[in-house]
């Protein structure tokens, strides 16, 4: 404990001591008062560039021996000088619950009480009120509260003995012998919240697993970690279930041998990842959600089993974020149908999503890819929307599946190991719905506006003195504008339209369109099908 930096703070700055400087001493000492954090030098001549900066009146008082810290700052060369009387050091564990919890009590014991002309004053009431109700807590939040340290030995076992929960977010902790000084005196804690700390791995993390027995849930988010200091601090963690790491600076992930093996949730999101080291952790056999968000991923690859089978890799992993990334292929994809347990997944923002600039069939072609998939972004996916995903699916790439070997005769289908790659689902889709027929083939085209509409005919049957109306429209427009488009086109007095189509493809069937939020696409509405308006006043 010794030898371990101490913390301050001025306003949202954050100050470190450093060896040989003191936070307050004598005149002999003044000339030592600056703490720096990458050995910023007392003389003139060894001043930061940042230092050199500031105005004329700080040079000189800093000559006059004028005590003065240093901020630490990201960049070794960089910092700024303030006044050491305007520092905060920082409270105790049970300071910080008292300023917290006690709120108005001694504000409430200070007033007078007056029955029948008699004065009641409080004597003792409020320390007793206010150990009680420390007493009772099970969740403690001490959010920027300037904790530094755990106090008076013992006291925290007997103020707060039942807290499960605690959160120590942007306080003055600087290292984990420190934060287990706290935590070995809250047996039953549970649920320990660690983020914007800069913490010092400690020495020997095996001696401070008793100050974690029973710890489930760790968040560690901004704390500039990297993945090594991850590991050397995992052995304190026996039982933890749930590892929060967002924001930090995890690239280059190794193997967890023998620590974290119990987690079942682990969040990496905004963490600058290489993701050819992603399979380093893919032995974590209990691991059921796996955050990836914002870690610039690109590409993902289970390489120890070929397209369409699945891998040994996240054996249990059910729910996967890959948002906000880089993923532009649709390989990439593929390779999620390898994981036998993935049921959802977020991928929004990612160029793929962007395919064709048709969202709308982006996600059909993503739902088709990963069979197992039951949720996509958050939304749940319905089983005549899986169907209707498979079918554009196998309608759209059946040229080119009779192209590279597929038959119609399953028995004497063998497309190409290239188009295999390209789409491992296919010949299974094939299997289950049968091959497309040649009316139903679809070619792909080059993204234009114009190969993307569509020409309907809108007709009111009910009315046979109304003329059809022929218009060209975007298959991703949803029901919704198609219906408010027809208001203002045919003319209509304010009622409810009833929309269905039939094609010439499937004579004497009616499909009715049922979902004013979905696009034309989903419902299979293909160029030259005609439209059946029908309304009720």
């Amino acid at each position: 404990m010794e030898n371990e930096p101490q913390c301050a703070t001025l306003g949202r700055f954050r100050l470190r001591k450093v060896r040989g400087s003191v936070w307050s001493g004598t005149s002999q000492e003044e000339a030592n008062m600056m703490a720096v954090m990458e050995g910023c030098s007392t003389s003139p001549a060894g001043m930061s560039t940042s230092y050199k900066k500031r105005s004329a009146r700080t040079r000189r008082a800093a000559k006059l021996g004028s005590r003065f810290m240093c901020v630490t700052a990201r960049h070794p060369t960089s910092g700024s000088f303030v006044r050491p009387q305007k520092v905060s050091f920082g409270v105790d564990y049970l300071t910080a619950v008292m300023k917290r919890y006690q709120g108005d009590l001694e504000e409430v014991m200070n007033e007078e009480i007056t029955i029948s002309r008699k004065t009641i004053e409080w004597k003792g009431v409020g320390k007793v009120l206010q150990k009680q109700r420390a007493e009772k807590l099970t969740v403690v939040s001490l959010e920027h509260c300037e904790v530094c340290g755990a106090g008076a030995d013992h006291e925290i076992q007997k103020a707060t003995p039942h807290v499960i929960h605690l959160d120590l977010t942007g306080n003055l902790l600087s290292s984990w012998v420190t934060v287990a000084a706290i935590t070995e005196q809250l047996e039953e804690l549970k649920h320990l919240l660690l983020c914007y700390n800069r913490l010092s791995p400690p020495p020997e993390p095996l001696s401070l697993t008793h100050a974690f027995t029973n710890l489930c849930i760790l968040s560690l988010k901004s704390c500039a970690l990297t993945w090594p200091q991850v590991l050397q601090c995992a052995p304190m963690w026996p039982h933890l279930e749930e590892l929060y790491l967002d924001s930090n600076n995890i690239s280059d992930l190794h193997r967890p041998d023998n620590v974290l093996q119990s987690l079942t949730i682990l969040h990496l999101s905004n963490n600058p990842l290489d993701s050819e080291s992603l399979v380093q952790i893919a032995e974590l056999s209990r691991l059921e959600e796996l955050n990836l968000a914002s870690t610039g991923l690109s590409t993902i690859q289970f390489s120890d089993v070929p397209p369409g089978s699945k891998t040994a890799m996240f054996p249990s992993l059910r729910n996967l974020s890959i948002a906000d990334n880089k993923v532009s292929e649709w390989w990439v994809i593929n390779e999620l149908d390898k994981l036998k347990s993935l049921v959802r997944l977020s991928c929004q923002r990612n160029p793929v999503m962007e395919w064709g600039n048709n969202p709308a069939t982006a996600i059909q072609f993503l739902i088709a890819r990963v069979a197992q998939l039951k949720f996509l972004c958050s939304c749940e996916i319905q089983p005549e929307e899986r169907r209707g995903a498979e079918l554009d699916y196998c309608k759209m790439f059946a040229a080119e599946w009779l192209e590279n070997g597929g038959q119609r005769d399953l028995e004497k289908s063998h497309p190409s190991a290239e188009f295999t790659t390209q789409h491992p689902r296919y010949e299974t889709l094939i299997q289950k719905y049968g091959a497309p027929e040649d009316g139903e083939l679809k070619k792909q085209k080059p993204f234009a506006l114009k190969n993307q509409l569509l020409t309907l005919t809108f007709v009111c049957p009910d009315e046979e003195d109304r003329q059809p109306v022929e218009k060209k429209l975007p298959g991703s427009m949803i029901v919704q504008k198609v219906k408010g488009l027809l208001y203002r086109l045919l003319k209509l007095p304010a009622s409810e339209l009833r929309l269905s189509y039939v094609s010439s493809k499937m004579e004497g069937k009616e499909i009715v369109i049922n979902n004013d939020l979905k696009p034309l696409d989903f419902f299979s509405i293909e160029d030259g099908d005609q439209v059946l308006v029908r309304w009720t006043c």
